[in-house]
This record gives structure tokens, C-alpha cells and sequence, in this order.
């Protein structure tokens, strides 16, 4: 069963020490480290590292201070390294 946008709805965002959590209108959770998010990151400075060979680089403690919505559609996490320009679609937190 393929998800809809409504199900893609976060009911509840929370952040507890280097666990990113996230409940959904559907009911179902999901569970992220800050790292794994950090990695997953598609801003242009990311992607560019990659195309060039490089993978973010993920520091010990990594933590996320701030977490801005846009709009409905997607979470901009301000992590602890000071990154701050990745947006992160809910579907694409969901496949994560």
C-alpha cells in the first residue's frame, strides 16, 4: 500500500540527545540518528561533495539545535556544525 500525502503529515517531532523521532498522521513512527540524517543530507554543498567523492563529514556529538518546517511539505534541521541548508521533504524522511 503506497502512502498518501495526508499520511505523510508529522503528528509530533522530537529530538532526544541523537535520535531524531518523528510521528505521522498514519501512526506509524520513525526513528533517525542525527547522523544518519546529516549523511542523508541533498543540499547543493552536499550533493556537490558527492558528485566530487566526498561524503559529509560527521562529527562526534553531532546534535540538532533547531528544527524549521517549510511549509507543510518538509523539515530544515539546523545541526550543532552549524549546517543549516538541507531541506528534507517528509517522503524523503519517511524512506530514510
Amino acid at each position: 500500500m503506497q502512502a498518501t500525502t495526508l499520511d505523510m503529515t508529522p503528528t509530533d517531532i522530537a529530538v532526544h540527545d541523537d535520535t531524531l523521532r518523528i510521528r505521522w498522521q498514519d501512526g506509524s513512527e520513525t526513528s533517525l540518528s542525527v547522523a544518519t540524517l546529516r549523511r542523508a543530507c541533498r543540499c547543493a554543498f552536499c550533493e556537490k561533495d558527492r558528485r566530487e567523492g566526498r561524503e559529509p563529514v560527521v562529527a562526534d556529538g553531532l546534535r540538532i539545535r533547531e528544527i524549521r518546517l517549510v511549509a507543510d511539505k518538509a523539515m530544515n534541521p539546523v545541526f550543532s556544525d552549524g549546517h543549516e541548508r538541507g531541506i528534507y521533504p517528509w517522503d524523503y524522511v519517511r524512506m530514510l
